[in-house]
């Protein structure tokens, strides 16, 4: 697939929605595309909105590819076109998360001054809360200032598991 920058990755859209759900180790993950862009994703846990076509497209096979080989530590950067709904700000913090180092955490404090917005904190946070595609837009490596695991639409168990997995697949003790 096309190298696509930042702003490509985290652009909005509309059209025909397509689901595809894929297995892993943390439970099954719905991914959701729309106009050949990722949309969302969706935890075992979440209710899935209404009027979703299930079939597998070529976007979808590709971003269930690439998040088998993101559990299985071969792949550490996602490369899929991205269009996750949100306001300006939120799209800002979004492209921030996806520059976040794989295995590496940082506080909000680090992403709002990534932003060019020290004091935005508390904004930050909302708009990593708000993160409609979990994992391939990174927020569970976003933790609290004093490194507290905090917050995580998946669960705070989730967000241990895949920032331990991602610690022990680059110090190559997993596998």
């Amino acid at each position: 697939m096309k190298q696509l920058t930042d702003e490509e990755k985290v652009r909005g859209g509309m059209g025909m929605i397509s689901l595809l759900t894929v297995q892993t180790p943390i439970g099954r993950l719905g991914l959701v595309e729309e106009e050949n862009r990722l949309t969302n994703l969706y935890f075992e846990h979440e209710s899935l909105p209404p009027g979703l076509e299930v079939r597998k497209t070529e976007l979808l096979a590709e971003a269930s590819q690439q998040l088998l080989e993101y559990f299985s530590g071969k792949r550490r950067v996602f490369t899929l076109p991205l269009a996750p709904a949100g306001t300006g700000f939120q799209r800002r913090v979004w492209q921030a998360l996806c520059r976040l180092p794989y295995g590496e955490t940082v506080s909000y404090q680090a992403v709002a001054r990534a932003i060019g917005n020290e004091k935005a904190v508390r904004a930050v946070g909302q708009a990593n809360h708000r993160n409609p595609i979990p994992i391939i837009i990174p927020c569970h490596r976003v933790i609290g200032k004093g490194g507290a695991l905090v917050g995580y639409g998946g669960g705070l168990k989730i967000k241990e598991t895949l920032l331990a997995m991602e610690k022990a697949f680059l110090k190559g003790q997993a596998g």
